[in-house]
């Protein structure tokens, strides 16, 4: 389980107790609670559907593609304890200021900053903040520091209705934004160290010896970027998070259509992120024990094969099997990505790599849904929609699978061998 500071637990899992609350607020909270609070700029601000949703987009292609390329090399270079407190400063803050604006220049401005306080305390630098801390349980570790993210997405918009409804919007937001910098803050001060060596520590499972072979074998960033492998996992992600994110951002307007209520739709949205838990555990313990590219491969292709049972959603056993299933594999929808690159390229350039596959596949997860509603409004029905995303899920796996991963431990009996 690797070395510990006192003979008791080995301290990375205080790591991933960390980015488990980090993943939590930053992404769960915000981006799975925020879409409640719409209806209530739309009645109190006169703002359009349109407008309240075109603020993350503005916010990615303003700070989170400039930024989140910027965010790995800083991350390699300083750790990722700093960032994750200078992004916190950027999630909570803007949070309390939405509770007073008025104009929707103040919005997108606001949004702005979310977005880049995600990217920084987001997803890339608690990928690279386990990473760092494990080998030998890396899968495990990753999984249920995820589960963050998914239980953020069952609880926030229950969460956000509870505050509006007592509080009314603007305090809703004042009380999410201040929650959020009072929990982020100590975890990140008192219990987030960016790597083992802070603490005179070594990942788990690793001796000294193989720690050094390791970082020998570590790919650098500019070849790992040249390397057919490294555009394949792009490529397969990017398809993937973007099939998944097309679903799931129009769902409850298609199970509307096809005759259920906006409750029993938003229950099937619930359902199928809470079905997410149990998939981020269970991954993480298949990687530990198979190949990881082909435990992603198997997972995202279960995500293709699963959406055409959306064609039969009109039938409640349908619908009901489809969310179980597709919810299932979207438990392997992120976490996957920085395993398969730290087990493909290795860990030294790891934060660069990631916030480029990250920029990569954020174009997938937001262009996705953009053209599901366009095929909508061409067609009037979700077929084409359907039709596309589930190619995009078989061809993203026929990606993943396609990437050739070195076996580092044969390298590793190989003395003084180093892995081209």
């Amino acid at each position: 389980m690797g070395r510990t500071s006192s003979g008791g637990i080995f301290y990375g899992w205080w790591i991933v107790a960390a980015a488990f609350i980090n993943l939590f607020f930053t992404t769960g909270m915000v981006f799975y609670g925020f879409p409640v609070f719409y209806p209530s700029f739309v009645a109190a601000l006169g703002f359009t559907r349109a407008q309240v949703t075109q603020g993350f987009l503005i916010g990615f292609l303003v700070a989170g593609i400039p930024f989140g390329l910027l965010a790995g090399a800083i991350i390699d270079r300083i750790g990722a304890r700093r960032v994750i407190l200078v992004g916190t400063g950027f999630v909570g803050v803007p949070l309390v200021l939405m509770g007073s604006i008025t104009r929707l220049w103040q919005y997108e401005s606001l949004c702005i900053l979310i977005v880049l306080g995600y990217t920084l305390a987001g997803p890339i630098a608690n990928q690279v903040l386990v990473t760092q801390w494990f080998r030998a349980y890396r899968g495990r570790a990753m999984g249920y520091a995820y589960l963050g993210l998914g239980l953020g997405g069952v609880v926030a918009p229950a969460s956000a209705n509870i505050l509006i409804r007592a509080f009314g919007w603007r305090h809703a937001f004042e009380f999410a934004g201040i929650l959020t910098l009072l929990v982020l803050f100590p975890v990140g001060i008192f219990i987030v160290r960016s790597t083992p060596a802070d603490l005179g520590l070594l990942p788990d499972g690793v001796t000294p010896l193989e720690e050094v072979k390791t970082d020998e074998q570590s790919t650098g960033i500019w070849t790992a970027i040249r390397a057919r492998d490294f555009w394949l996992l792009l490529i397969g992600a990017t398809l993937v998070i973007g099939a998944i994110n097309a679903v799931i951002q129009h769902l409850i307007f298609f199970l509307m259509d096809k005759g259920y209520s906006r409750l029993e739709a938003a229950r099937f949205l619930s359902a199928l992120l809470a079905s997410s838990l149990g998939g981020r555990v269970l991954v993480g313990y298949i990687v530990d024990r198979f190949q990881k590219k082909n435990t992603m491969a198997l997972f995202y292709l279960l995500i293709g094969c699963s959406i055409p049972i959306l064609f039969l959603a009109h039938r409640p056993l349908a619908a009901w099997t489809f969310t179980v299933i597709f919810g299932f594999a979207v438990g392997a929808d992120y976490m996957l990505i920085p395993l398969v690159t730290a087990e493909r390229f290795g860990t030294a350039s790891l934060g660069k790599l990631l916030a480029i596959l990250i920029m990569g596949y954020s174009v997938g997860q937001w262009v996705a849904p953009w053209l599901a509603g366009r095929f909508f409004d061409a067609y009037h029905n979700y077929h084409l929609a359907w039709l596309v995303v589930t190619a995009a899920g078989i061809v993203g796996a026929a990606s993943i699978y396609a990437v050739r991963v070195p076996d580092r431990r044969e390298s590793m009996t190989d003395a003084g061998n180093v892995i081209p």
